[in-house]
This record gives structure tokens, C-alpha cells and sequence, in this order.
């Protein structure tokens, strides 16, 4: 009882510092944007800054920890189709940890809060509704052009977070785009985050480690004449078979 009172005040002061700060942040990113959107296409420097900022809300939670494993399958000079499982709302602060460039698809929802989606907007991220079909080719339209300009994009094909941990199957939309733009797809694997912040909980739930595994790329001549789906089906195994279930 005691324990669980704690972890309680823990997560509200944790929440609490997460949304101070990001008032000063936004003011930084806010300056960055202004300084360097007229010459800086793919927002290169303000995505850097982002990394740092939701870096720094990792390494100042001591009970949270992450490793990277496999980094040097990203080479700075290619453009990608990243995609992940995804158990946690950890897993976006964890993607940036990588410090490497993209822009995420995101639920439109998480662009109407304040700072943080604000910010979002700045970095021209992608928005998603569900549900929507228009939306669907719109985030399309958008995921070209930032591939073409030489952003990589980042998805978690699984559309939501898992409850359980188990991998939910994946969306076909990353991989169509693989195909269509004959773009190589890195495969992430992150583990250990489920365990810091469960899908519909904000409370704290004690030390965590969170692993993050970077698997080689699967590049266009190697996709053959498989489908999207079945191109889908094969990512999601290679993923699935190094996802540690509790």
C-alpha cells in the first residue's frame, strides 16, 4: 500500500516535470525553427534538438534505463522505412534515443497537446487519423515527399499499443510504401517497455530496463515479388521472435 502510494506521487511529479519543461523547451524549439526552416528542408537541427529533449526525460527518470544494440546497421546516409513493435507510450521518448533522422506517423490526437504537439507540428511530423481513408492517403502524399527530400519514417506498424505485450498484426501502409518507393525498411525491436508505463496506466512501476535492438535492413532487391501484406507478415515474425513476453 505504501509502496503503490509512492509510485503514485513518483508518476505525478515525473508528469508534472515532463509538462513544466516543456514550456522552456518548446520556447527553444520554437527559436530553432524560426532560425532555420527557410534553408534547413528537412528540419534536420530542430529533429536533433526534439531527440535531446525527449532524450532527457529518460536519462532524468534513474529508475529507467536503455540500450542500444545494433546501431551501426543505421547508416546517416540512407533513407528508410523504420518500423517497431509497440507496447508503450515510452517507446516514442525511446525511438529518439536513437539521434537519428525521421519523422513519425502519428494519431492526429497527439498533435492537439500543448508544447509537445505543438512541436510536433514544427518538425512537419505525419499525421493519422483512424478510421479515415482520406487521411490514409494524405499521411501517403506526406511519407513521399519527406522520403524523397531524404527523411526516413517511422511507424509502429502494430497501429496501437499491445496490452499484453503480445504483437498485435501488422498494418500493411509501411511496407506498401517500401515497396512503391523501393525504400529499405529497419526493423527495431524495443523490450523492457511495457514494464515502465503499461498501456492506460500513468503510474510509475519501479526500476526498468528497456532494451532497443536495431536489426539489419531489409533492402528493395531482397523483397522479390512479395506483397506488401506478405512482405508485412515476414518483418513482423523477425520482430516478434526477439520480443521478450513477462
Amino acid at each position: 500500500m505504501v509502496q503503490s502510494l509512492i509510485f503514485r506521487v513518483i508518476a505525478i511529479l515525473y508528469i508534472a516535470f515532463v509538462f513544466l519543461t516543456s514550456a522552456f523547451f518548446f520556447v527553444i524549439a520554437l527559436a530553432i525553427w524560426l532560425a532555420t526552416v527557410l534553408f534547413d528542408k528537412r528540419l534536420w537541427l530542430l529533429h536533433r534538438f526534439t531527440c535531446l529533449w525527449a532524450s532527457l526525460y529518460i536519462w532524468l527518470m534513474p529508475p529507467w534505463s536503455v540500450s542500444i544494440q545494433g546501431k551501426e546497421h543505421i547508416d546517416a546516409n540512407e533513407t528508410y522505412i523504420i518500423v517497431s513493435n509497440h507496447q508503450s507510450l515510452v517507446d516514442i521518448l525511446v525511438a529518439f534515443t536513437l539521434f537519428t533522422h525521421f519523422k513519425w506517423v502519428s494519431k492526429t490526437e497527439l498533435f492537439k497537446i500543448p508544447l509537445i504537439g505543438w512541436n510536433m507540428s514544427l518538425n512537419r511530423y505525419i499525421r493519422l487519423r483512424r478510421g479515415s481513408n482520406k487521411s490514409v492517403k494524405t499521411m501517403y502524399k506526406a511519407c513521399e515527399k519527406h522520403l524523397k527530400q531524404g527523411s526516413s519514417i517511422y511507424l509502429f506498424p502494430e497501429g496501437t499499443r499491445s496490452e499484453s505485450g503480445e504483437m498485435r498484426k501488422f498494418k500493411e501502409g509501411a511496407f506498401v510504401l517500401a515497396k512503391r518507393l523501393q525504400k529499405p525498411i529497419l526493423p527495431i525491436v524495443i523490450n523492457g517497455s511495457k514494464t515502465a508505463l503499461p498501456k492506460n496506466s500513468f503510474n510509475f512501476h519501479g526500476e526498468t530496463h528497456i532494451e532497443v535492438t536495431v536489426l539489419p535492413p531489409i533492402f528493395p532487391e531482397s523483397f522479390g515479388e512479395d506483397s506488401a501484406k506478405e512482405l508485412a507478415t515476414q518483418v513482423q515474425q523477425q520482430i516478434k521472435q526477439l520480443v521478450i513476453l513477462d
